[in-house]
């Protein structure tokens, strides 16, 4: 067992002379290449992992000497084709998986040698074409898995279809990616006629995958030496793309990284189009070795980083796009290759600053493209208008968005003194307030959004947090999350960013579960405080990546055994504390990897002494260890003795009780494989739930079993998104078998032994989209039992013996409306009915004829009126009961079932069913048979059916189109919409209906309403109409908005001159009187009283001097700002006291002479932009801070009697930059800024 380590290759001899060996464990690795002959030697070797790897590629006879080799794993790895002679020799092979890569290439012949496979999972890979009867010689083939992947089903894939016909338990869900008509449907219910192949098409599809030279992707086009990938669905970069290609196009796709060498192999590559994609990583060495590559497109991605080399090399690149992405990162060698670039577009990025020098390579640069970015134009940005001055390249207009004196200024006309780095300004984005920039221009966190960031310590304690805060500085050496509400620590990868952790707090939260990998990256933590917690168990991946750890604390949890794999991985441990959980049991070996330990805190815990705790006591001894003495806690006569100071032969265990032991919580059922939160419980014979089930678990795969009701203990998974029943012995459902899953999507329960389904099985399935009945014995539904189901979109209901009467009418009707079935159901009887589509036949086919019982109620008398029993289907669909009970037995001809005249003659034998005599033209089983095509016609919505000789036409009506009156037009299209002037148009089943913008009417909207209906104008105005109002021409003299305010006489001053508004207030006249509009900050009806002071500039403070009483002061701000720092008071000489804003908490440092001063925060954060008022009780070396009238803080200084200096000024808002430069020195203020707001 080598899984679980870091391993990176597997060479020639690693493995040379285990001539014995029959089983390796090499998953979860980090292997990327496996040398030929590596497994020579082994030719006992009957089972191979090598899952969860790094393979890019297999190499031809891998396995050519291991001829006992049964089952193979090569799952979850990036593996991209299958060559011919990848499992030559391995004879043998009876299980292979191969599913979750990304393959896209299988060579034909690659599967030929494995005449024994049992198992074989291609399943969620990129595979578009597999070569023909590549899976006929496979006679014991049980498990089969083709589904989520890209399958091309034109005419080479028609094999596809006839083989999965042939074997309908595997296989199941294999659909089509394309043609467009045929995507999402199960190739095997596709008809060989539809497998077509267009001439145009033809010679690039049936080119066969070889690996050799490399060969054009199914779903693609390959002209000239152009790959045309465009727009078709595509994760990832195919791979085996021609060798010979010049050009490829990959916009418009899915795809979200390009992998290591990706293109490297593509040497003759000169353009490559990757834009509109989702792409986030790039590898470094992906574009390595295209010396003739001159244009590389990748806009409109979501790239942030591009990592350090990533377009070296590239000498002969003229064009590079990088536009409309998220780049915030340029290093200043990244383009320095590229003395061939004419142009280069970093256009809609997220770049604040770029270092000296870029650019200086650029020596063929002609046009450069660096607007709609984030600048901060400090003083290291002067360098890029010095370059943009001496060189006019830069086109589209790059400009500041910071300093607000700079802001919105274009960068290449402004100054380079203007460039400045000043203590008085403030050099940060609206919007980036959380972030810094730093030497190696990645952005860094200055800290997370109410916690408190000093010295490189971040205090996110009492916060009430949920989870771990997403963005933490990068130089955080501390990480206080104690006293939270912390629930799940999820594996986000958040300490891959903090390479200077040593220690983390996370006590006193409700931690329940650590995900595997939740520390990753984690390795020079050394401290980890997990106490007072409710961890029921401990598992090694919940640590992995804490390779530094030497203190690990998880006293006051809930743990009850610990295991060999607790704390696996942990060698430098030194001090482990379980004191004070619910362990009564330890598994021998469960500390021999830990080894440092020198401290183990094993106390209050309630040790059963038995025979397996006997190691303990005796490992104890042993050991050097300090521990407390452990004491044990059963059985009685051990009560509160040391477990060191039992005997051994003490330690005893009851007849039976030596089974019970230790094992690890499982993540994963021992049945089951688990992948994140997918469980998969396939075909393991089960007949009940596997224990251990995790209980986030979101899909859960229960196909092939031998379950025969739906497990009840279901409902307690409330994350259920999928949940795969297909293949067992399940023969009822009930009201609450699907209970609580309202997450659910997707529910299977295709190929069981459904007869009846009740009213409310489905009830509370709001999400459910996909529900697949196939297969199963369904007669009929019951109506109303989708009523719940709202968001359904698919019901597969094939293959089931419906009984096509007015019962199913309901249902006919009801997957018409959104094609919710696909066109494969069928009626199984009345016998006129027997053949036709459920979809296609019109509802109004569906009649009973005197039969009207519902379908799913038993027919056999005595089993209780309405009851839902089993239905024992008659022998004749058209011998059923009649009575009030259903009890009574008809003849098969008591309906008259024979139609147009035919005459019904009944068979002999009860139930034995009718024959019907056809009169002259008419014909099958009931004569409801004719030659009219439009008999059976599909035209939809009123449509009219018009016969020709073979076939027939719809005539759709006003608002319909298509071949069969299926769709509505779109009224509302550029080219039909009626509305007008700006108005909205919205489809209806009546037509277009026009919602008109103000100040328009009409079913168009083209007529502008007389706003002058209702006018106010006084005077004898006369209403001039507008759109969606008027205005008033004032016969002269008059004047006003409506004409109100009669002439003035010669001479006479008016309202407004009279007024004397004072402070710069503007004047109104309202009618007979004059109004002052004060500025902001005043107030009264001339505007004379100063209200408030609104700071607006960085150097504005207000200065008191004479302080009466001085420092007994109560000094009451009301504060309003949306920024988080800023000084709101201070007054200091020899001494001083600071009010300020950090982080948007008001800090309150005081230091009366006594050093060193005493600091206080308020809880509370005021940065909201509402006003807050903050209240400052100060009483000689004592401070009172409060906060909206909350409770107080107070901050008392000891020590020596002093007061402050009344005679120093109280400066507010801010202060003179010589008093805030010694401030900053003397007393380390946090606060080099002014308030603002």
């Amino acid at each position: 067992e080598l899984n679980g380590n870091n391993i990176t290759r597997i060479n020639k001899n690693d493995f040379a002379g285990l001539k014995q060996l029959r089983v390796l464990q090499l998953m979860e690795n980090q292997i990327s290449t496996v040398e030929r002959g590596a497994f020579d030697d082994m030719k006992e070797l009957e089972r191979l992992r090598l899952n969860r790897n790094q393979l890019h590629t297999l190499p031809e006879l891998l396995f050519q000497n291991n001829q006992a080799l049964s089952r193979l794993d090569l799952s979850e790895n990036f593996i991209q084709a299958i060559p011919r002679k990848a499992f030559r020799g391995a004879t043998d092979l009876k299980n292979l998986q191969l599913d979750k890569n990304q393959i896209s290439c299988i060579e034909d012949g690659a599967f030929r040698a494995l005449r024994g496979l049992e198992v074989l999972t291609l399943n969620n890979n990129n595979i578009t074409s597999i070569p023909v009867s590549s899976f006929n010689h496979m006679p014991r083939l049980r498990t089969f898995r083709l589904h989520s992947n890209h399958l091309f089903c034109d005419c080479h894939l028609a094999w596809l279809s006839q083989w999965l016909r042939q074997r309908p338990t595997i296989g199941l869900f294999t659909q089509c990616s394309a043609p467009a008509q045929l995507r999402g449907l199960n190739v095997a219910e596709i008809q060989k006629n539809e497998f077509s192949c267009s001439g145009q098409t033809d010679p690039a599809r049936a080119q066969l995958c070889s690996l050799s030279s490399g060969s054009c992707p199914a779903m693609c086009t390959c002209s000239n030496g152009i790959v045309d990938c465009r727009g078709k669905g595509l994760t990832a970069i195919p791979a085996n793309l021609p060798e010979t290609m010049t050009e490829i196009r990959l916009e418009l796709n899915g795809i979200k990284s390009i992998p290591p060498g990706a293109f490297s192999p593509y040497k003759k590559l000169r353009r490559i189009d990757l834009s509109n994609n989702q792409i986030s990583e790039i590898a470094p060495d992906a574009f390595q070795g295209l010396r003739s590559l001159n244009s590389l497109v990748l806009y409109g991605n979501k790239i942030t980083d591009l990592p350090r080399g990533v377009f070296g090399g590239l000498f002969a690149l003229q064009l590079l796009l990088l536009n409309a992405n998220k780049i915030n990162c340029v290093r200043a060698d990244a383009f320095q290759d590229l003395q061939n670039l004419s142009l280069l577009s970093l256009y809609d990025n997220k770049i604040q600053s770029l270092a000296k020098g870029t650019f200086t390579s650029l020596r063929a640069i002609q046009t450069l493209h660096l607007a709609q970015n984030p600048f901060v134009c400090d003083c290291n940005l002067k360098w890029l208008a010095d370059f943009l001055r001496a060189n006019p390249i830069e086109t589209s207009g790059a400009r500041c968005a910071s300093p607000r004196r700079l802001a919105n200024k274009r960068i290449g006309q402004i100054k380079s003194k203007k460039f400045r780095c000043s203590a008085k300004e403030q050099y940060f984005i609206p919007g980036t307030e959380d972030y810094q920039l730093n030497s190696e221009c990645n952005s860094d966190v200055i800290c997370p959004p109410k916690c408190r960031c000093e010295s490189n310590v971040v205090e996110c304690s009492n916060l009430k947090l949920t989870k771990i805060p997403e963005r933490i500085p990068q130089s955080t050496a501390e990480l206080r999350l104690n006293n939270n509400e912390i629930s799940v620590l999820e594996a986000t990868g958040i300490f891959k960013k903090l390479p200077h952790l040593k220690k983390i707090n996370l006590s006193n939260n409700k931690v329940s579960e650590i995900e595997d990998g939740a520390f990753e990256g984690a390795s020079s933590v050394s401290e980890l405080h997990l106490t007072v917690n409710q961890l029921e168990s401990v598992r090694s991946g919940m640590f992995r990546g804490l390779d530094g750890l030497r203190t690990l604390m998880l006293r006051n949890n809930r743990i009850s055994c610990i295991h060999n794999d607790s704390f696996t991985g942990l060698r430098n441990v030194r001090l482990l504390s379980l004191y004070d959980n619910q362990i009564s049991t330890i598994a021998p070996g469960a500390f021999d990897t830990l080894q440092s330990l020198s401290t183990l805190n094993l106390l209050a815990n309630p040790f059963n002494c038995n025979c397996q705790l006997a190691w303990l006591g005796d490992w104890l001894r042993k050991r050097k260890i300090v521990t407390g003495n452990p004491r044990c806690q059963n059985p009685d006569f051990l009560r509160q003795i040391p477990l060191q100071d039992v005997a051994f032969p003490d330690f005893r265990c009851e007849e039976g009780q030596e089974e019970t032991s230790c094992i690890p919580r499982p993540q994963c059922p021992q049945e089951c494989t688990c992948l994140d939160t997918v469980v998969r419980c396939s075909n393991k014979h089960l007949k009940a739930l596997p224990k251990g089930i995790p209980k986030n678990v979101t899909e859960l795969y229960l196909d092939g079993n031998q379950f025969t009701q739906v497990p009840g203990q279901l409902s307690t998974f409330k994350y259920l998104q999928l949940v795969d029943l297909s293949n067992n012995k399940i023969s009822s459902l009930s009201n609450s078998s699907f209970t609580n899953m309202s997450q659910l999507t997707t529910l299977i329960l295709s190929y069981n032994s459904l007869q009846c389904i009740p009213p409310l099985a489905f009830e509370g399935l709001r999400s459910l989209r996909l529900l697949s009945l196939h297969g199963n014995d369904i007669s009929s539904l019951p109506e109303g039992i989708f009523a719940d189901v709202t968001s359904l979109s698919h019901l597969a209901i094939g293959a089931n013996p419906l009984y096509c009467s007015c019962n199913l009418r309901w249902l006919s009707s009801w997957v018409k409306t959104g094609y919710k079935e696909p066109g494969i159901a069928r009626c199984a009887g009345p016998p006129e009915m027997e053949g036709k589509l459920l979809l296609t036949t019109p509802a109004k086919k569906f009649e009973c004829q005197g039969e009207r019982c519902p379908r799913c109620l038993s027919v056999h008398p005595g089993t209780g009126q309405g009851e839902w029993a089993t239905l024992l289907a008659p022998t004749s669909p058209s011998f059923f009961p009649q009575g009030r009970d259903c009890e009574v037995a008809l003849s098969g001809c008591s309906s008259n079932p024979c139609a147009n005249g035919g005459t019904c003659q009944p068979q002999e034998g009860e139930g034995a069913g009718f024959r019907c005599l056809c009169p002259v033209g008419f014909e099958g089983p009931s004569c409801r048979a004719t030659s009219d095509p439009c008999k059976e016609h599909s035209c939809e919505n009123g449509g009219s059916c018009l016969p020709s000789a073979t076939n027939y036409t719809c005539l759709c009506p006003a608002h319909y189109t298509g071949d069969f009156c299926e769709q509505p037009l779109d009224f509302c299209s550029a080219e039909l919409s009626p509305c007008q002037h700006g108005s909205t148009c919205i489809s209806t089943s009546q037509g277009p209906r026009c919602e008109c913008v103000p100040g328009y009417v009409g079913s168009n909207c083209s007529e502008d309403f007389d706003d002058c209906q209702d006018h106010r104008c006084q005077n004898n105005a006369r209403c001039l109409d507008e759109v969606n109002g008027y205005s008033c021409i004032c016969t002269e003299g008059y004047s006003g908005q409506l004409c109100e305010m009669p002439p003035r006489a010669a001479g006479q001053p008016g309202l407004c001159e009279r007024a004397e508004c004072q402070n710069g207030a503007p004047c109104v006249e309202r009618g007979a009187r004059a109004l002052c509009q004060c500025l902001p900050g005043f107030g009264g009806p001339k505007c004379e009283k100063l209200l408030s002071v609104n700071f607006v500039d960085r150097d504005t403070y207000l200065q008191f001097t004479d302080l009466q009483d001085w420092p007994r002061a109560n000094i009451t701000l009301q504060v309003s700002t949306a920024e988080g720092n800023g000084i709101l008071l201070y007054n200091g000489d020899s001494d001083h006291m600071a009010v300020e804003l950090y982080q948007g908490h008001v800090r309150v440092s005081y230091d009366p002479g006594t050093h060193p001063s005493s600091a206080i925060y308020s809880a509370e954060t005021i940065n909201d932009g509402q006003f807050h008022t903050v209240e400052l009780v100060t009483f000689d070396q004592m401070v009172n801070l409060s906060i909206d009238g909350g409770s107080p803080m107070t901050m008392d200084n000891s020590g020596k009697h002093y007061t402050l200096n009344s005679e120093a000024p109280l400066y507010v808002g801010g202060m003179p930059v010589d008093v805030n430069s010694a401030a900053f020195r003397l007393w380390q203020l946090l606060n080099g800024t002014s308030f603002h707001g």
